[in-house]
């Protein structure tokens, strides 16, 4: 069985910087594909950003560009987020996932974590 848990969503101020961590375990990261997406309240849950395999390919909402950066370390089966320049339109509960290969659609990814929630105060 499959689970990732997310962590490090806090209360920050507008132009702070957050760093998520997605910790993996039932199966190791390294064959599949991994993604980070975001649901803010009375919204869809929106992709932010994705990374291959062995993280040679990744790719990110317009939304994201250039503020925030995924990474992973397959030797610690765990998956990150770096967030800097965070806005108010951040807020959201920030979701990792796992698929087969890296992908922009939620509908790739099979396993999903429960979320943490990251709030950016203006």
């Amino acid at each position: 069985q499959v689970q990732l848990i997310e962590s490090g969503g806090r209360l920050v101020q507008a132009g702070d910087s957050l760093r998520l961590s997605c910790a993996a375990s039932g199966r190791t990261i390294s064959s599949y594909g991994m993604g980070w997406f975001r649901q803010a309240p009375g919204k869809e849950r929106e992709f932010v950003a994705t990374i291959s395999r062995i993280g040679s390919g990744r790719d990110y909402a317009d939304s994201v560009n250039g503020r925030f950066t995924i990474s992973r370390d397959n030797a610690k089966n765990t998956v990150y987020l770096q967030m800097n320049s965070l806005k108010p339109e951040d807020t959201a509960v920030y979701f990792c996932a796992q698929g087969r290969t890296k992908s922009t659609s939620r509908y790739e990814y099979t396993y999903w974590g429960q979320g943490t929630q990251v709030t950016v105060s203006s």
